[in-house]
This record gives C-alpha cells, sequence and structure tokens, in this order.
C-alpha cells in the first residue's frame, strides 16, 4: 500500500498528507468496487453536488466531475488551501 504523503487526490489534485479517505467513483450501492483517494473536504463537495445515480452514470472520470460548475468554483477556492486544510461544506 502507498503511503498517504504520496497520493495525489482525486479531485483537486493537491497532494494528500495526512487526512484521507476513499471514495467510489461508482457508489457501493449501484455496484461499485474501485476507490480513489480524496481529502475529507474533496469527498464532502462530490456529494454535496452529485448524486449516487449522478455518480453512476459519470463513473470514473474525474474530469467530468471537475467540468460542475460548483464543483470547479470550489477547486479553485480549494487549490489555494495546504493539503490538510478541512472546512465545512456547504449542501
Amino acid at each position: 500500500m502507498t503511503e498517504a504523503s504520496a497520493l495525489t487526490c482525486w479531485l483537486c489534485r493537491r497532494p494528500i498528507a495526512t487526512r484521507l479517505q476513499w471514495h467510489h467513483p461508482v457508489p457501493k450501492s449501484k455496484k461499485g468496487r474501485a476507490t480513489v483517494p480524496v481529502h475529507p473536504i474533496c469527498h464532502k463537495a462530490i456529494h454535496a453536488n452529485f448524486t449516487n445515480a449522478e455518480l453512476a452514470r459519470i463513473g470514473d472520470d474525474p474530469e467530468a466531475v471537475r467540468e460542475n460548475p460548483a464543483v470547479a468554483k470550489f477547486i479553485a477556492w480549494v487549490s489555494t488551501k495546504p493539503p490538510d486544510f478541512h472546512a465545512p461544506t456547504r449542501t
């Protein structure tokens, strides 16, 4: 297994320091098995902007997720933060 410090967030592409979660690009409820590393704040942003059905349709395509206007705005904002930055996510 790779150390968390060597991982990059699937959504924002920032390095992951110590806060790490695993996201199912295709939700488990939709038969998804693969996982990708994400920051907790990025994980919340994904689920605040997409339903499980939408995520299942998108699949493992981070560019499609990043193209969502709200997610793009979030990524622009979080890109200036340190890797372990965390704050409440608006729904």
